[in-house]
C-alpha cells in the first residue's frame, strides 16, 4: 500500500475508487466496506484508495473551542491504523491533514478540489452518516448530486450489525474504557493490539526487578488504559506472553505522556535485547486500572501480584 501526506504528489494514482472516514480501530464495519470497495475497485480497474485525516476532525475542534474533554479516546495510532487498511487491501491511502484551512471548504470545494481533481475519483462509497465540508452542510443527496455531474459513481453503505448492535468506533471505544477485551475482539474481528518500536526508558524495570519493553502511544487520550494480560509479537519465532501497563504511570511520572509498558513474563533475550525492534502488543484481558502507589515498594508488590495473576489467566486460557 501506498501513503501520501496529502494529494499533491507525482506519484499518486491520477484515477481511484475512494471511500472517506477516520477508521478508528478499522472495526469489523470498516473492513465490511473496504471488502465492498476493493470490490468495486478490481471491478472498474481501478486502485482502492481511503482519505483519512490527522488529527482527527474532533481532535481540531475540540482544540479550537479550549475543551480537549471533548475530543475523542483514540483507538489506534496512525501507524496501526494504515497496517490495518494494507492488511485490507486498501492500495493506496491518502492522509490529509485536518485544518481550519480544509475545515472552511464548502461543500462544492470539498468535491471539485478534493475528490475530483485532487484524487480522481470515479467511484466514492460513504457510510450511512457520512457529511462532509464546512458546518458539516453536505450530505449523501449532495454528493450524488455532484457525482452524477463530474462523471463518478457514489455509493452508500448502511450500518454493519453484529448480534443486532451497529458496529462502530464509539462501541469500540466504550468497550475499551470498560475492559472488555473480549467484546472489543467481537468489534475488530481480532484481538487489540498496539505496535510500535521499542524505546529506551527509565531502566526502572531493572531496579524493580521486572524488565519492561517501552512503547510510546502517540496521543495522549488511548481509549484504553490500565494493567493488561498481553501477548507479543516480534521479538521471538512465535509470541510471547506478558503482562503491562498502558497508561501515563501516575507512580513514577508526572508528565502525562503515555506509554506501553510490557513485561515479558519468560524473557528469552540479552539483557539490551528487543531495542529499535518494532513490536505489536495485543491485550487480551484486562485485571486493574492504573493506579498510584505510596511507595517504590508497593509498586513493586503490585506489579509482582499482576505477574501472578497474569499467570494464572493464561493457565486458564491457553
Amino acid at each position: 500500500m501506498r501513503v501520501f501526506r496529502g494529494f499533491h504528489h507525482p506519484g499518486i494514482a491520477p484515477a481511484c475508487a475512494l471511500t472517506i472516514g477516520n477508521f478508528d480501530g478499522v472495526h469489523r464495519g470498516h473492513q465490511a466496506m473496504l471488502a465492498l470497495l476493493h470490490n468495486e475497485a478490481q471491478h472498474r480497474k481501478l486502485p482502492s484508495c481511503v482519505m483519512t485525516f490527522e488529527p482527527h476532525p474532533r481532535d481540531h475542534f475540540a482544540r479550537l473551542a479550549g475543551k480537549p474533554e471533548l475530543a475523542p479516546a483514540r483507538i489506534a495510532t496512525l501507524r496501526d491504523k494504515l497496517s490495518e487498511l494494507e492488511r485490507c487491501g486498501v492500495d493506496q491511502a491518502v492522509v490529509l491533514r485536518f485544518d481550519t484551512r480544509f475545515a472552511s471548504l464548502s461543500p462544492q470545494a470539498f468535491i471539485d478540489d478534493v475528490l475530483v481533481r485532487g484524487l480522481g475519483a470515479r467511484y466514492v462509497l460513504v457510510g450511512d452518516d457520512f457529511r462532509f465540508g464546512a458546518r458539516r452542510a453536505g450530505d449523501y443527496a449532495m454528493l450524488d448530486a455532484a457525482g452524477q455531474a463530474a462523471g463518478f459513481d457514489v455509493a452508500r453503505m448502511m450500518s454493519y450489525e453484529v448480534h443486532g448492535l451497529r458496529v462502530s468506533s464509539s462501541a469500540v471505544r466504550e468497550a475499551l474504557a470498560a475492559g472488555d477485551m473480549a467484546n472489543v475482539a467481537t468489534l475488530l474481528g481480532r484481538p487489540y493490539s498496539i505496535s510500535g518500536h521499542v524505546v529506551h526508558g527509565r531502566k526502572l524495570g531493572r531496579e524493580l526487578g521486572f524488565r519492561t519493553l517501552n512503547l510510546r502511544f502517540g496521543h495522549p487520550k488511548p481509549a484504553a488504559a490500565g494493567i493488561f494480560v498481553v501477548r507479543v509479537w516480534g521479538l521471538a519465532p512465535g509470541p510471547l506472553d506478558g503482562v503491562a501497563s498502558l497508561g501515563v504511570r501516575p507512580t513514577v511520572d508526572d508528565s502525562g505522556r503515555v506509554l506501553l509498558e510490557v513485561h515479558c513474563l519468560d524473557w528469552p533475550l540479552g539483557l539490551d535485547a528487543g531495542y529499535g525492534a518494532c513490536v505489536r502488543v495485543e491485550l487480551l484481558h484486562k485485571l486493574r486500572d492504573e493506579q498510584r502507589f505510596e511507595s517504590m515498594a508497593a509498586l513493586r508488590e503490585g506489579i509482582a501480584l499482576d505477574e501472578a495473576q497474569a499467570r494464572g489467566w493464561l493457565k486458564v486460557h491457553p
